[in-house]
């Protein structure tokens, strides 16, 4: 299964890889754009809800990084107004194909 990380521009510069387990982020989030924070986490939870179950379909059971990323994410938007914006500053397909 391929892997991927994308990276984000937190509203305070900071930036961050985060993982998903398939390519399926691609179908949500688009490079250079820039998100209210509400819609990057709505999206953001769709794809890693999406990229475990293909996980869990392949293998039996979810990816507990993808859902990690999602959580970190989330933990991470809670330091900033909610009309705040974020960056996706790119997409990197990892080598491996591992969950």
């Amino acid at each position: 299964m391929p892997e991927m990380e994308f990276g984000l521009r937190w509203p305070d510069g900071a930036e961050s890889a985060c993982y998903s387990p398939s390519l399926v982020v691609e179908d949500h989030l688009t490079p250079g754009e820039t998100y209210p924070l509400a819609d990057l986490l709505e999206r953001t939870r769709a794809a890693m809800t999406t990229a475990s179950a293909r996980v869990e379909a392949k293998y039996g059971f979810p990816c507990s990084r993808a859902l990690g990323t999602l959580a970190a994410m989330e933990q991470r938007a809670l330091a900033f107004d909610p009309a705040s914006r974020v960056t996706v500053t790119g997409f990197r397909r990892l080598d491996g194909g591992s969950h």
